[in-house]
């Protein structure tokens, strides 16, 4: 038998190399069999894919009810502005994709971290003493959800641990389980709008704790801290030597009696990767497009944090080119009155859809400032025929067609989110309707005894 040598391109010292044995059988060369291998289909899902659970997917899909055909579905479950079409973009937003489609200047392969010029857009916009950014601090990736799976790739190691709300946006434990990587839950306090309960977060930390997710305004509370809660966060982190990761795609979608106040503005040693983008706040979450921006006043990531960033957007070849070309007019071009509408709007639908449920006997609404969304409370003593949240969202569904998302989902039971961007007459319409369920289905404290006894 004869062996060849066959080099393969690689990086580094050495380039990795292949050893193919060949057989030879008169003129013509034949792979040969490998010895003790008998060929055999064995194709089996990675352990990353096994690892891999969305919790809002496997609850809602393992639901499987069917609306009352009697009633047009109300749908308050899903996070997407765009559904009902009460709530597009500025026409600015749009004109400026325009402009750069018809250019023809961005259809082309971009850096993985973004255009030069985008980056210094970002970085301008989000500019201020206190916190302040130059193009090599932004990192331009394919929506906020590629940015946290990015900022989470290259803080944590498999193995180590974070630390992440509850209740919380889900897609923080998918991810991290997906790598291997720990979650620990810290409570958020209802009594306090939704603030850190600070003591129960700082003992969750031990040596393995690699970062801290804090998302604010929030993802599925509709709170928003206080610039004093924000200090009192960055004390613990301080103290225990632990990063933060702010999700901050909520950033500056605040009430008008409140005020939004950026983590890394507040920080003069802690280390901060903040991850946002256009979704939101401009209503075009399907646009994909969102950014890292690495805030290190005391060079505490130093080159190794930042070479790891740049690596790790090197596995895709980076955001829609296209978005990123429209990105400099997006930013100055888009009234500041769209967005004080936008607001308008959200405020309006909280005011009137927490007015609603504090009526209905049974339920505990928390009222949110600012987001889209607010939690409630299923104050299950008095709906003793349901389980929990979620048998109790699939009895809404089933007799009111109304759906909202059981907050079982965000690993806080006997409460549901209500999404606030839809029209307003189908959030009145939506909470007569859930009036009525809760009235069919409420016992007293005495009812609610005899139905426990019967059982």
């Amino acid at each position: 038998m004869d062996s060849y040598l066959i080099q393969v391109n690689g990086r580094g010292d050495h380039a990795p190399m292949l050893d193919v044995h060949l057989k030879s059988t008169g003129n013509t060369i034949s792979p040969g069999k490998v010895k003790g291998r008998k060929p055999r289909w064995a194709v089996r899902a990675s352990e990353m894919s096994k690892k891999t659970f969305n919790p809002v997917r496997a609850i809602v899909d393992s639901m499987k009810v069917e609306p009352n055909p009697k009633k047009a579905m109300i749908s308050l479950s899903l996070g997407d502005p765009t559904v009902f079409g009460n709530l597009p973009t500025n026409d600015e937003v749009t004109r400026a994709v325009k402009e750069v489609l018809d250019s023809g200047q961005y259809n082309g392969y971009a850096p993985s971290v973004g255009y030069q010029s985008c980056r210094e857009a970002v970085a301008a916009y989000y500019n201020c003493p206190e916190a302040p950014l130059k193009a090599q601090d932004v990192i331009l990736t394919s929506g906020c959800s590629q940015a946290i799976e990015i900022a989470l790739a290259v803080l944590a190691n498999p193995g180590q641990n974070i630390l992440v709300p509850r209740p919380g946006f889900s897609l923080y434990k998918t991810l991290a389980l997906s790598m291997g990587i720990e979650v620990k839950l810290y409570n958020l306090l209802p009594a306090k709008a939704w603030e850190i309960d600070l003591e129960h977060l700082e003992s969750l930390v031990d040596e393995k704790t690699a970062c801290l997710i804090v998302n604010n305004p929030s993802n599925p509370c509709g709170s928003v801290f206080s610039k004093t809660h924000l200090q009192e966060i960055l004390a613990v982190a301080s103290r225990q030597c632990v990063p933060i990761l702010a999700d901050e795609i909520y950033g500056d979608m605040v009430f008008a009696d409140c005020k939004y106040e950026p983590i890394a503005t507040l920080s003069t040693n802690v280390p901060i990767l903040s991850c946002g983008g256009l979704a939101k706040r401009w209503l075009v979450p399907g646009w994909r497009m969102g950014w890292i921006l690495i805030h290190d006043r005391r060079d505490i990531f130093g080159n190794e944090i930042r070479d790891g960033l740049l690596r790790l957007s090197q596995r895709i070849l980076g955001p829609c080119t296209i978005v990123q070309g429209a990105l400099e007019r997006i930013l100055h071009r888009t009234p500041p009155e769209f967005y004080h509408n936008t607001l308008s709007i959200l405020k309006s639908n909280a005011d009137l859809c927490y007015a609603a449920l504090s009526a209905i006997p049974g339920l505990q609404p928390v009222r949110p400032a600012g987001a889209m969304y607010l939690m409630v409370e299923i104050e299950m003593e008095h709906f003793p025929e349901f389980e929990n949240d979620v048998e109790f969202t699939e009895r809404l569904v089933s007799e009111q067609s109304v759906f909202c998302l059981p907050a079982t989902c965000f690993e806080y039971p006997n409460f549901f989110r209500v999404v606030i961007t839809v029209p307003e007459e189908m959030i009145l319409e939506a909470c007569g309707r859930i009036q009525e369920f809760c009235e069919m289905h409420y016992q007293g404290a005495e009812g609610a005894q005899d139905l426990e006894c019967d059982k």
